[in-house]
């Protein structure tokens, strides 16, 4: 056995043990020690790919991206080395690499999808070299582990210049900051959004990118979607937003169910209901839509697997619990919250909310960022909201200071009471939960041990 095959075995032995043991932790843990064992271990195994690999990365929605472009690609037939259960730092690609090889060294996949979180798209891409990397959106998020979205954009304009010229780049339209970064290669595959009866009204205070890159000029919007998402132009040097590819009009969005909308391509159009909600996730289609098209699938292939997926775990999915239904919806920064918050505001009649806030290492430990969110958009459809996590105080004084009722709100930091408490107060059939990630985890990890969930690393491949 070579030197590599000794250190895969010895990597892939933690790994079975650390899932035989039921804690979780195999997702990444076997990977980061095959790259302390193996620093090359990433364009190794990478390299095995017959098909190729791409590497997804985003501020928001690149776990949901992800997903929904795996359900297309395996509905065409394509075998997947995928990191599905959202590791996405370099020792969770190397893991999905890892459970991927055979003991003799073949790979159990042709085709490589790899999400990869943003701070982590330079380590991984210089190793893996992959064809196709899909940049979707930057917002503000975690500024004590990130710092300002200039520094995020900076790192991935390095990237892109040291891309392969061979290598096919597919960029949100909409968002000036990744948009700029195709400006000077000819393989760009642009999406975005044109309806402006989705339209805000005006730019949100939680909007981002509001100055030209290039010149300083503010930004002039003719049409804002999404935090600082919309169409653009620079009335200082004259940038403006490319012409998008991939197009949706006509979107209608039905609540926290579904969005339906026209996706364009070119002279091609096919209409299609997304079983997910929000515009957010209307960009999410259309990002995945370009990678795909990228990758060589026809537009009716693509629209039929969209209107297959399903929601990736903790975002936007559901699960019953007795004669209820919980709505996990994950919040991270003030942009996806807003956009939650104006889902949830579509809803018909009033609402039964569990926030938990935590400001664990992955959350980020800097909680500023609720104040920048727009929770005064929940307030008139509210019934009852608990609040819990390490930094349930601090989530209840800025809800009371966007105007819900002290009747209305309830402040329980442990999880398990704070569920039991969110489900025996709700007047309806569902309740809303709207963790942040280490609190996520810790509720699907409550949803497993009542019984009403699985582990997700051990859902099933759709």
């Amino acid at each position: 056995m070579s030197a590599l095959g000794l250190k895969l075995t010895l990597a892939r032995t933690v790994g079975r043990a650390l899932r035989a043991s039921g804690r979780g932790g195999g997702t990444s843990l076997p990977g980061e020690l095959l790259l302390r064992l193996e620093p090359g271990a990433l364009g190794a195994l990478g390299a095995r790919l017959a098909g190729g690999s791409a590497v997804i990365s985003a501020t928001n929605g690149k776990t949901t991206t992800a997903a929904i472009t795996a359900a297309i690609l395996e509905r065409a037939g394509r075998r997947l080395v995928y990191n599905r259960a959202g590791a996405n730092m370099a020792g969770g690609v190397a893991a999905a690499l890892l459970a991927a090889t055979r003991p003799r060294g073949a790979m159990d996949g042709d085709s490589g999808l790899f999400e990869v979180d943003e701070f982590w798209l330079g380590a991984v891409c210089g190793q893996l070299r992959p064809d196709t990397v899909l940049l979707a959106n930057l917002f503000r998020d975690q500024l004590d582990r990130y710092g300002e979205l200039e520094t995020i954009a900076g790192r991935w304009a390095q990237v892109v210049a040291s891309l392969p010229a061979s290598s096919a780049l597919v960029l949100n339209a909409d968002d000036p900051l990744v948009a700029d970064l195709g400006r000077e290669r000819a393989d760009v595959r642009y999406f975005g959004v044109e309806d402006d009866s989705v339209a805000l009204p005006e730019m949100q205070h939680a909007a981002d990118s509001k100055h030209c890159r290039r010149c300083g000029s503010p930004y002039h919007y003719d049409s804002i979607y999404l935090g600082h998402l919309g169409h653009y132009h620079c009335p200082g040097c004259g940038q403006r937003r490319p012409e998008p590819d991939v197009r949706a009009q006509q979107i209608t969005l039905h609540g926290t169910d579904a969005a339906s909308f026209t996706l364009l391509c070119g002279s091609q159009a096919q209409t299609v209901r997304l079983p997910l909600p929000g515009l957010y996730n209307v960009y999410n289609a259309l990002a995945a839509t370009a990678l795909c098209l990228t990758l060589g699938l026809p537009l009716e292939l693509i629209a039929d697997g969209l209107q297959h997926t399903t929601a990736a775990f903790g975002r936007a999915e559901t699960v019953v619990l007795g004669e209820r239904t919980l709505q996990i919806m994950l919040v991270k920064n003030p942009a996806g919250v807003n956009e939650i918050l104006r889902t949830l505001g579509l809803e018909h009649g009033q609402l039964d909310v569990l926030a938990v806030l935590n400001d664990h290492t992955a959350d980020g430990r800097d909680v500023s960022w609720i104040w920048d969110a727009d929770f005064e958009l929940l307030c008139p459809h509210l019934r009852s909201i608990t609040c819990a996590g390490t930094r349930a105080a601090d989530l209840a004084v800025r809800l009371k200071y966007a105007g819900v009722p002290a009747g209305a709100l309830a402040v329980i930091p442990g999880l398990a009471a704070a569920l039991d408490h969110a489900l025996a107060h709700s007047q309806s059939n569902r309740v809303y939960a709207l963790p942040t990630y280490t609190a996520m985890l810790e509720l699907r990890a409550e949803l497993v041990r009542r019984g009403a969930s699985s582990p997700y690393w051990r859902r099933p491949v759709p």
